[in-house]
Protein backbone atom coordinates (compact mmCIF):
# COMPACT_ATOMS: atom_id res chain seq x y z
CA UNK A 1 0.00 0.00 0.00
CA UNK A 2 0.83 3.97 -0.70
CA UNK A 3 2.57 5.38 2.57
CA UNK A 4 0.09 8.27 3.69
CA UNK A 5 0.49 10.73 6.00
CA UNK A 6 -1.07 10.69 9.78
CA UNK A 7 -2.20 13.00 12.88
CA UNK A 8 1.07 12.23 13.98
CA UNK A 9 3.39 13.92 11.85
CA UNK A 10 1.65 16.92 13.30
CA UNK A 11 1.91 16.05 16.76
CA UNK A 12 5.45 17.34 17.80
CA UNK A 13 7.02 13.62 18.99
CA UNK A 14 9.18 11.29 16.88
CA UNK A 15 7.03 11.24 14.50
CA UNK A 16 7.20 14.77 13.78
CA UNK A 17 11.12 14.93 13.77
CA UNK A 18 11.02 12.06 11.28
CA UNK A 19 8.63 14.21 8.32
CA UNK A 20 11.32 17.13 9.08
CA UNK A 21 14.39 15.49 8.69
CA UNK A 22 13.43 12.96 5.51
CA UNK A 23 11.12 15.00 3.85
CA UNK A 24 11.66 18.71 4.84
CA UNK A 25 14.81 19.67 4.93
CA UNK A 26 15.59 16.92 2.73
CA UNK A 27 13.95 18.74 -0.17
CA UNK A 28 14.51 22.57 1.36
CA UNK A 29 17.39 22.47 3.65
CA UNK A 30 19.36 25.28 3.91
CA UNK A 31 21.59 26.49 6.66
CA UNK A 32 19.03 28.91 8.31
CA UNK A 33 16.14 26.20 8.04
CA UNK A 34 18.14 23.72 9.06
CA UNK A 35 18.45 25.62 12.36
CA UNK A 36 14.83 24.56 13.34
CA UNK A 37 14.39 27.82 15.68
CA UNK A 38 11.37 29.30 16.08
CA UNK A 39 12.04 32.20 14.32
CA UNK A 40 14.70 32.37 11.67
CA UNK A 41 17.14 35.69 12.15
CA UNK A 42 17.82 37.18 8.67
CA UNK A 43 20.32 39.74 7.17
CA UNK A 44 18.70 42.71 4.77
CA UNK A 45 21.30 45.65 3.65
CA UNK A 46 18.07 47.75 2.72
CA UNK A 47 15.77 49.49 5.29
CA UNK A 48 12.99 49.40 3.25
CA UNK A 49 11.55 46.01 2.43
CA UNK A 50 8.17 44.44 1.29
CA UNK A 51 6.37 41.50 3.33
CA UNK A 52 3.73 39.48 1.91
CA UNK A 53 1.49 36.83 2.73
CA UNK A 54 -0.94 34.13 0.67
CA UNK A 55 -2.42 31.04 1.21
CA UNK A 56 -3.08 28.60 -1.95
CA UNK A 57 -5.75 26.35 -2.53
CA UNK A 58 -6.08 24.76 -5.97
CA UNK A 59 -8.06 21.54 -6.99
CA UNK A 60 -6.34 19.90 -9.20
CA UNK A 61 -3.31 19.68 -7.09
CA UNK A 62 -1.01 19.06 -10.41
CA UNK A 63 -1.87 20.53 -13.69
CA UNK A 64 -0.05 21.11 -16.88
CA UNK A 65 2.79 23.84 -16.28
CA UNK A 66 2.98 24.05 -12.36
CA UNK A 67 1.42 22.21 -9.51
CA UNK A 68 0.16 24.21 -5.85
CA UNK A 69 3.85 23.54 -4.92
CA UNK A 70 5.27 26.00 -8.23
CA UNK A 71 1.85 28.07 -7.44
CA UNK A 72 2.73 29.17 -3.75
CA UNK A 73 6.31 30.08 -4.63
CA UNK A 74 5.46 32.19 -7.78
CA UNK A 75 2.49 33.71 -6.10
CA UNK A 76 4.62 35.17 -3.31
CA UNK A 77 7.30 36.32 -5.55
CA UNK A 78 5.22 38.48 -7.82
CA UNK A 79 3.53 40.35 -5.20
CA UNK A 80 6.55 40.81 -3.87
CA UNK A 81 8.39 41.78 -7.35
CA UNK A 82 5.06 44.12 -8.38
CA UNK A 83 5.46 46.28 -5.36
CA UNK A 84 9.38 46.88 -6.48
CA UNK A 85 11.27 44.32 -4.39
CA UNK A 86 13.44 41.62 -5.07
CA UNK A 87 12.31 38.62 -3.15
CA UNK A 88 14.65 36.96 -0.99
CA UNK A 89 12.96 35.13 1.69
CA UNK A 90 10.12 32.98 1.82
CA UNK A 91 8.53 30.99 4.46
CA UNK A 92 6.23 27.49 4.13
CA UNK A 93 3.55 26.48 6.40
CA UNK A 94 1.53 23.13 5.45
CA UNK A 95 -2.21 22.13 6.59
CA UNK A 96 -2.33 18.81 5.23
CA UNK A 97 -5.22 16.10 5.62
CA UNK A 98 -4.96 13.16 6.96
CA UNK A 99 -4.09 10.42 4.80
CA UNK A 100 -2.23 12.66 2.18
CA UNK A 101 -0.09 10.38 -0.03
CA UNK A 102 3.22 10.88 0.94
CA UNK A 103 4.81 10.34 -2.57
CA UNK A 104 2.54 13.27 -3.45
CA UNK A 105 3.88 15.58 -0.94
CA UNK A 106 7.13 14.65 -1.93
CA UNK A 107 6.47 15.85 -5.64
CA UNK A 108 4.92 19.24 -4.51
CA UNK A 109 8.16 19.97 -2.13
CA UNK A 110 10.74 18.67 -4.90
CA UNK A 111 9.05 21.08 -7.40
CA UNK A 112 9.18 24.06 -3.79
CA UNK A 113 12.92 23.41 -4.09
CA UNK A 114 13.12 23.37 -7.86
CA UNK A 115 11.19 26.98 -8.51
CA UNK A 116 12.98 28.96 -5.23
CA UNK A 117 16.16 27.81 -6.28
CA UNK A 118 15.84 28.72 -9.51
CA UNK A 119 14.98 32.31 -8.62
CA UNK A 120 17.20 32.57 -5.26
CA UNK A 121 15.01 32.96 -2.55
CA UNK A 122 15.79 31.02 0.63
CA UNK A 123 12.85 29.13 2.70
CA UNK A 124 13.76 29.85 6.00
CA UNK A 125 10.68 29.24 8.43
CA UNK A 126 7.85 27.35 8.08
CA UNK A 127 4.67 25.13 9.85
CA UNK A 128 3.16 21.87 9.35
CA UNK A 129 -0.25 20.71 10.69
CA UNK A 130 -1.74 17.35 9.83
CA UNK A 131 -5.57 17.70 10.37
CA UNK A 132 -8.69 14.91 10.38
CA UNK A 133 -9.69 13.33 7.79
CA UNK A 134 -12.41 15.80 5.98
CA UNK A 135 -11.23 18.86 7.94
CA UNK A 136 -9.80 20.14 4.61
CA UNK A 137 -9.40 18.69 0.87
CA UNK A 138 -6.15 17.60 0.65
CA UNK A 139 -3.59 20.05 1.10
CA UNK A 140 -3.31 23.65 2.03
CA UNK A 141 -0.21 26.08 1.07
CA UNK A 142 0.12 29.13 3.11
CA UNK A 143 3.23 31.42 1.99
CA UNK A 144 4.80 34.33 3.74
CA UNK A 145 7.72 36.44 1.26
CA UNK A 146 10.26 38.96 2.69
CA UNK A 147 11.92 41.15 -0.32
CA UNK A 148 14.33 44.14 -0.76
CA UNK A 149 12.12 47.22 -2.04
CA UNK A 150 14.27 48.51 -5.46
CA UNK A 151 11.74 50.84 -6.54
CA UNK A 152 9.46 52.83 -4.60
CA UNK A 153 6.39 54.74 -4.63
CA UNK A 154 4.35 51.74 -6.39
CA UNK A 155 0.59 51.90 -5.62
CA UNK A 156 -3.07 51.10 -6.52
CA UNK A 157 -3.42 55.28 -5.61
CA UNK A 158 -1.06 56.72 -7.78
CA UNK A 159 -3.03 56.39 -11.40
CA UNK A 160 -3.20 59.60 -13.17
CA UNK A 161 -5.23 60.96 -16.64
CA UNK A 162 -3.22 60.28 -19.25
CA UNK A 163 -1.60 57.19 -17.70
CA UNK A 164 -1.28 54.29 -20.04
CA UNK A 165 -2.09 50.66 -19.10
CA UNK A 166 0.23 47.91 -21.01
CA UNK A 167 -0.01 44.31 -20.13
CA UNK A 168 2.88 41.99 -20.53
CA UNK A 169 0.71 38.93 -22.10
CA UNK A 170 -2.49 36.91 -22.94
CA UNK A 171 -4.60 36.50 -20.01
CA UNK A 172 -6.63 33.31 -18.44
CA UNK A 173 -4.69 30.46 -19.91
CA UNK A 174 -4.20 29.79 -15.94
CA UNK A 175 -7.74 30.12 -15.61
CA UNK A 176 -8.78 27.74 -18.41
CA UNK A 177 -6.27 25.38 -17.75
CA UNK A 178 -7.47 24.53 -14.13
CA UNK A 179 -11.04 24.52 -15.13
CA UNK A 180 -10.33 22.02 -18.22
CA UNK A 181 -8.45 19.52 -15.97
CA UNK A 182 -10.66 19.88 -13.13
CA UNK A 183 -14.00 19.51 -14.61
CA UNK A 184 -12.97 16.75 -17.40
CA UNK A 185 -13.77 18.14 -20.60
CA UNK A 186 -13.83 16.01 -22.97
CA UNK A 187 -12.06 17.98 -25.39
CA UNK A 188 -8.37 18.74 -25.57
CA UNK A 189 -7.18 22.38 -24.21
CA UNK A 190 -3.62 22.95 -25.81
CA UNK A 191 -2.39 24.97 -22.86
CA UNK A 192 -0.37 25.61 -19.82
CA UNK A 193 -0.45 27.28 -17.12
CA UNK A 194 1.12 30.71 -17.29
CA UNK A 195 2.32 30.66 -13.71
CA UNK A 196 5.97 32.15 -14.45
CA UNK A 197 8.02 34.88 -11.63
CA UNK A 198 7.67 37.92 -13.13
CA UNK A 199 11.44 39.47 -11.40
CA UNK A 200 13.19 38.83 -14.37
CA UNK A 201 11.02 40.42 -16.85
CA UNK A 202 10.25 43.69 -14.43
CA UNK A 203 14.00 44.09 -12.55
CA UNK A 204 15.03 45.97 -16.08
CA UNK A 205 12.46 48.41 -15.71
CA UNK A 206 13.38 49.52 -12.42
CA UNK A 207 17.03 49.41 -13.12
CA UNK A 208 16.31 51.24 -15.84
CA UNK A 209 13.99 53.96 -14.01
CA UNK A 210 11.09 54.14 -16.08
CA UNK A 211 8.56 55.75 -14.59
CA UNK A 212 5.83 53.40 -12.84
CA UNK A 213 3.00 54.26 -11.04
CA UNK A 214 1.41 51.23 -10.38
CA UNK A 215 1.62 47.21 -11.15
CA UNK A 216 -0.42 44.20 -10.29
CA UNK A 217 -0.56 40.94 -11.57
CA UNK A 218 -3.98 40.00 -11.99
CA UNK A 219 -4.83 36.27 -10.14
CA UNK A 220 -8.18 35.95 -8.68
CA UNK A 221 -10.69 38.61 -10.03
CA UNK A 222 -8.40 38.46 -13.23
CA UNK A 223 -7.72 41.98 -15.03
CA UNK A 224 -11.18 43.30 -14.48
CA UNK A 225 -10.43 42.90 -10.82
CA UNK A 226 -7.67 45.10 -10.58
CA UNK A 227 -8.54 47.52 -12.75
CA UNK A 228 -11.32 47.69 -10.51
CA UNK A 229 -9.33 48.63 -7.46
CA UNK A 230 -7.09 50.75 -9.26
CA UNK A 231 -9.92 52.84 -10.20
CA UNK A 232 -11.30 52.94 -6.59
CA UNK A 233 -7.73 53.67 -4.90
CA UNK A 234 -6.89 56.11 -7.60
CA UNK A 235 -10.25 57.64 -8.08
CA UNK A 236 -10.51 57.81 -11.87
CA UNK A 237 -11.84 56.53 -14.88
CA UNK A 238 -10.28 53.83 -16.93
CA UNK A 239 -10.78 52.88 -20.68
CA UNK A 240 -9.80 49.33 -22.02
CA UNK A 241 -9.97 48.84 -25.56
CA UNK A 242 -11.10 45.26 -26.13
CA UNK A 243 -9.43 44.32 -29.14
CA UNK A 244 -5.95 44.67 -27.72
CA UNK A 245 -6.47 42.92 -24.98
CA UNK A 246 -3.88 39.75 -25.61
CA UNK A 247 -5.89 36.36 -25.55
CA UNK A 248 -4.99 32.82 -26.71
CA UNK A 249 -7.35 31.07 -29.10
CA UNK A 250 -8.03 28.42 -27.00
CA UNK A 251 -8.48 30.59 -24.10
CA UNK A 252 -11.25 33.03 -26.30
CA UNK A 253 -12.88 29.76 -27.75
CA UNK A 254 -12.66 28.28 -24.12
CA UNK A 255 -14.43 31.42 -23.09
CA UNK A 256 -17.10 31.05 -25.83
CA UNK A 257 -18.22 28.01 -25.77
CA UNK A 258 -18.81 28.55 -21.65
CA UNK A 259 -19.71 31.80 -21.66
CA UNK A 260 -16.73 33.29 -19.70
CA UNK A 261 -15.54 36.72 -20.64
CA UNK A 262 -10.79 36.56 -20.50
CA UNK A 263 -10.52 39.31 -18.56
CA UNK A 264 -12.21 37.72 -15.41
CA UNK A 265 -9.99 34.85 -15.71
CA UNK A 266 -6.82 34.43 -13.54
CA UNK A 267 -3.46 34.74 -14.79
CA UNK A 268 -0.28 33.35 -12.27
CA UNK A 269 2.25 35.70 -14.82
CA UNK A 270 1.29 38.48 -16.07
CA UNK A 271 1.69 41.93 -15.14
CA UNK A 272 -0.46 44.97 -16.13
CA UNK A 273 1.30 47.95 -15.21
CA UNK A 274 0.32 51.94 -15.22
CA UNK A 275 2.65 54.63 -16.19
CA UNK A 276 2.85 57.71 -18.06
CA UNK A 277 2.20 57.61 -22.33
CA UNK A 278 5.86 59.31 -22.26
CA UNK A 279 7.37 56.14 -20.89
CA UNK A 280 5.18 53.59 -22.82
CA UNK A 281 7.71 52.99 -25.78
CA UNK A 282 10.87 52.82 -23.83
CA UNK A 283 8.65 50.04 -21.21
CA UNK A 284 7.34 48.42 -24.20
CA UNK A 285 10.83 47.99 -25.83
CA UNK A 286 12.48 46.49 -22.39
CA UNK A 287 9.32 44.20 -21.40
CA UNK A 288 9.20 42.64 -25.52
CA UNK A 289 12.54 41.60 -25.00
CA UNK A 290 12.05 39.33 -22.07
CA UNK A 291 10.24 36.07 -22.91
CA UNK A 292 7.35 36.97 -20.86
CA UNK A 293 6.58 40.18 -22.23
CA UNK A 294 6.83 39.48 -25.90
CA UNK A 295 3.28 39.95 -26.20
CA UNK A 296 2.99 43.21 -24.17
CA UNK A 297 0.20 45.66 -25.18
CA UNK A 298 -1.08 49.16 -24.60
CA UNK A 299 -4.50 48.06 -23.48
CA UNK A 300 -6.46 51.10 -22.03
CA UNK A 301 -5.63 54.52 -20.88
CA UNK A 302 -6.46 56.40 -17.71
CA UNK A 303 -9.31 59.24 -18.79
CA UNK A 304 -10.12 61.67 -15.56
CA UNK A 305 -10.45 61.70 -12.18
CA UNK A 306 -14.28 61.00 -11.04
CA UNK A 307 -15.89 60.83 -7.70
CA UNK A 308 -17.76 57.76 -9.63
CA UNK A 309 -14.61 55.36 -10.59
CA UNK A 310 -15.43 53.52 -13.47
CA UNK A 311 -13.81 51.18 -16.07
CA UNK A 312 -15.06 50.77 -19.52
CA UNK A 313 -14.64 48.53 -22.11
CA UNK A 314 -14.53 49.73 -25.91
CA UNK A 315 -15.05 47.63 -29.05
CA UNK A 316 -13.30 47.78 -31.95
CA UNK A 317 -16.69 49.31 -33.09
CA UNK A 318 -15.93 52.51 -31.13
CA UNK A 319 -19.44 51.32 -28.58
CA UNK A 320 -18.34 51.70 -25.12
CA UNK A 321 -19.81 49.32 -22.13
CA UNK A 322 -19.09 49.17 -18.57
CA UNK A 323 -16.53 46.47 -17.97
CA UNK A 324 -18.36 44.57 -15.29
CA UNK A 325 -16.77 42.04 -12.06
CA UNK A 326 -17.16 38.99 -11.77
CA UNK A 327 -20.03 37.60 -9.53
CA UNK A 328 -19.63 35.25 -6.99
CA UNK A 329 -17.05 32.23 -6.74
CA UNK A 330 -17.47 31.10 -10.48
CA UNK A 331 -14.14 29.42 -10.49
CA UNK A 332 -13.29 27.96 -7.19
CA UNK A 333 -10.46 26.55 -6.46
CA UNK A 334 -7.67 28.31 -8.80
CA UNK A 335 -4.79 29.72 -7.09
Amino acid sequence: MEERLTIGVGGGGEETQNFLERLILRYLGNPILESLEDASPLSLSSPLIAFTSDSFTVKPLFFKGGDIGKLSVIGTLNDLTVMGAKPLYLSLSLVIEEGFLRKDLERILKSIKETSEANKVLIVTGDTKVIPKGAVDGLIVNTSGIGEILYQGLSAKNLRPGDVLILSGPVGDHGVCILAEREGFNFEVALESDCACLFPLLSPLFEAQVEIHAMRDPTRGGLAGVLHEWAKASKVEILVYEEKIPVRPQVRAFCEILGFEPYHLPSEGRVIIALPEKESGKALEILRSHPLGEQAEIIGEVLSCSTKPRVFLQSSLGTRRFMELSNGEFLPRIC
